[in-house]
């Protein structure tokens, strides 16, 4: 691997991020064709339905793109979908050499694409930078082999482990450089879930409020098995252009439903029980609907009852230099928790981030049972 390839690659891993939260249900991609040692094109995909990364900076490179290597962040893709094959325009262009940081995992690609450029007498290398290329992509990347959205957990609790006091007051224990990256994080992903309990007791927006006024709001979803979000709650009354979902069951009142409805929530019942909605046929709802990522910002029980059923892939979990104490003050996971501690669930890949005063504890969860 040469010093270059990573060098180049690095720099279209760079041009993927700039549009971070913005190409959902697709993947973030960047491009940089280089000539004689030169840039002469660069290029990332902006949003879904708009030209793909390979596209962009072919077009800049113009007729510098013959005999050129094109460093891509992930496969070009070989299919007609709401663009056309991106293969077909870099073998077009004259390129010679394409440099990929990992295969697509789309099933309709997943190594065609680069197949198809080898067939055309192309020099195709894959795997520079493939690491950093999949962590920058671990939505997309889950998304389109499962169905299933990624599911981030984000809390926060004082250095004694609790989320609220006795009485229940919990704004606000992270101070503000938190908050502004957990917005970041509202504006990162596609969706935002809390439970009824939140919403009842703290009567929070769920929206994305950056200090430079930029951002766009998360689809809210509030997981509420009997309907009792009052009409007159925040997460329905404000100019959002995402909408309110409200997940309820069938056992919920017809009456609260109706007036959710008529107030502009939409509704969406699923499956349930005495412990509530069905966690697991809602991810598969919301990945029907192309919502390819969920932020968890819940309570003690919505926590507790993820992580039971094992449906975190990531956390974001916050820790204030602050004691709050107290027997009757809640931690961040409820429900009945493990009897031994081989079985509790453990974090990898861990990475720890400073935001003012709190420390951020960033990490993946070990998937049980496989």
């Amino acid at each position: 691997m040469h010093a270059e390839d990573l060098y180049y690659m690095q720099m279209a891993l760079d041009l993927a991020a700039k549009a971070m939260g913005r190409t959902s249900p697709n993947p973030m991609v960047g491009a940089v064709v280089v000539r004689d040692g030169r840039v002469v094109g660069r290029g990332y995909h902006a949003r879904a339905g708009t030209p793909h990364a390979e596209v962009h900076a072919l077009r800049e490179a113009g007729s510098a793109a013959r005999g050129a290597t094109l460093y891509v962040t992930l496969e070009p893709c070989c299919h007609h979908g709401r663009t056309g094959p991106c293969t077909e325009a870099v073998i077009g262009a004259g390129v010679s050499r394409v440099v990929m940081a990992m295969t697509d995992p789309n099933p309709l690609v997943a190594g065609k694409g680069a197949q198809r450029l080898k067939e055309a007498g192309l020099q195709v290398e894959c795997g520079v930078l493939e690491q950093e290329a999949r962590r920058l992509n671990e939505v997309f990347i889950k998304y389109i082999t499962t169905g299933l959205p990624f599911v981030v957990m984000k809390t926060a609790m004082s250095l004694d482990g609790k989320i609220a006091t006795a009485g229940g007051e919990s704004r606000w224990i992270t101070g503000p450089e938190s908050r502004e990256f957990v917005h970041r994080l509202r504006d990162r992903y596609d969706a935002i879930l809390a439970g009824v309990g939140t919403v009842l007791a703290d009567d929070p927006s769920l929206t994305t409020r950056l200090t430079q006024g930029e951002g766009k709001d998360p689809v809210r979803v509030i997981l509420d098995s009997r309907a009792r979000t009052p009409c007159h709650a925040r997460v329905i009354n404000q100019v959002s252009e995402a909408p309110t979902i409200i997940v309820t069951t069938p056992g919920a009142p017809r009456e609260n439903v109706r007036l959710l409805q008529e107030n502009g929530a939409e509704i969406m019942e699923m499956p349930g029980d005495a412990n509530g909605v069905d966690l697991a046929a809602l991810l598969r709802e919301l990945g029907r609907r192309e919502i390819t990522s969920l932020l968890v910002e819940g309570g003690a029980r919505v926590n507790g009852s993820f992580i039971k059923h094992n449906l975190v892939d990531k956390v974001y979990w916050f820790v204030a230099p602050k004691i709050i104490g107290g027997d009757g003050a809640p931690g961040p996971v409820g429900g009945e928790g493990v009897s031994l501690l081989r079985d509790a669930p453990e974090i990898d890949h861990i990475s720890i981030n400073r935001y003012g005063k709190d420390i951020c504890i960033e990490g993946y969860l070990v998937k049980r049972g496989g």
